[in-house]
């Protein structure tokens, strides 16, 4: 097996959606909202159905303002549920993602049946792909994939955006009452973040589906907080494990003959659980060792 150019674009944008998504979901985590990346992807469903229809592609850019829109209102609504209805924070994501994703099935049937929503591109998505969509100029030059440049404008504004507000995002993750109490604006900096998640979403969600999406978001946050506390390790080995996923998804999935998504899904969770067994196996020794340092100087 040799490493082709279309191997390194699919690599290189998957890499690129891992970032994204690692950068974001280190805070979604320690905000104890890494699943409200998962309710704001199905929850944008009524968005991407309205701007189909003012639209008539699933490529346009209002497709891309109507999803972000009803992130945003996804938001608010599990934030007002949580706070102002005093409903359990679970409960308010299950009952937010599941009525907004309830009325974009209604509309696609009743205004646009013949979108194309099958459950391989909605679950899985199909990165295999990206090397053959590309972006042609009016003047007929071809830029390269469409998707890679999408991925390559959403990490920028991801990078922007964590790099402007880091100092207010770690206050707030950490505590957000004394954020607020020393001025900071702990709503707009969270509505801010989740709106960054579902521009995230929307633009990864037509190469690698929703569920690598979600995957991308939570479980290499996940796995670094197992191996650190530090928030600026925390990012580094997020980026890191995302990078790997990439790398290791996409030659297994080529050495199997599987889905690229799926399989960069089971990488991730193969190496979360190794970590979880790793550092309970790392802990153990630690315990022990101590209580044979305290028994020996007793």
């Amino acid at each position: 097996m040799t490493f082709d150019q279309n191997a390194f674009l699919i690599i290189f944008t998957a890499s690129l959606i891992a970032i994204s998504c690692g950068l974001l979901g280190v805070f979604m985590m320690l905000r104890k909202m890494a699943m409200t990346g998962d309710a704001i992807s199905h929850a944008v469903l009524p968005g991407i159905v309205i701007g189909f229809l003012v639209s008539g592609t699933q490529r346009g850019l209002e497709v891309i303002i109507g999803a972000g829109i009803l992130g945003i209102l996804a938001t608010l609504m599990i934030d007002w549920l949580r706070k102002k209805a005093r409903v359990q924070l679970d409960a308010s994501i299950g009952i937010t993602f599941t009525l907004l994703f309830a009325i974009g099935i209604i509309l696609i049937s009743a205004f646009a049946y013949r979108v194309d929503l099958d459950q391989e591109c909605v679950l899985y998505g199909e990165i295999a792909y990206l090397p053959i969509d590309l972006w042609i100029t009016d003047a007929g030059n071809n830029l390269g994939p469409r998707i890679m440049w999408l991925a390559i404008l959403n990490l920028t504004l991801v990078l922007a955006f964590i790099t402007l507000f880091y100092k207010e995002l770690k206050l707030t993750s950490f505590d957000e009452k004394f954020g607020v109490v020393i001025g900071i604006p702990a709503s707009a900096i969270n509505l801010g973040l989740m709106s960054m998640v579902s521009y995230t979403t929307v633009s990864s969600f037509e190469a690698v589906g929703a569920i690598l999406v979600v995957a991308l978001l939570v479980v290499p946050p996940a796995t670094a907080f197992l191996w650190t506390r530090q928030l600026r390790h925390l990012i580094k080995l997020t980026l890191i494990i995302g990078v790997m996923v990439s790398l290791l998804g996409y030659y297994l999935a080529y050495l199997l003959d599987s889905s690229i998504a799926g399989m960069m899904v089971t990488v991730a969770g193969i190496i979360f659980f190794a970590s979880v067994g790793f550092t309970r196996y790392r802990s153990k020794i630690n315990f022990g060792t101590q209580n044979e340092a305290k028994a020996f100087s007793s």
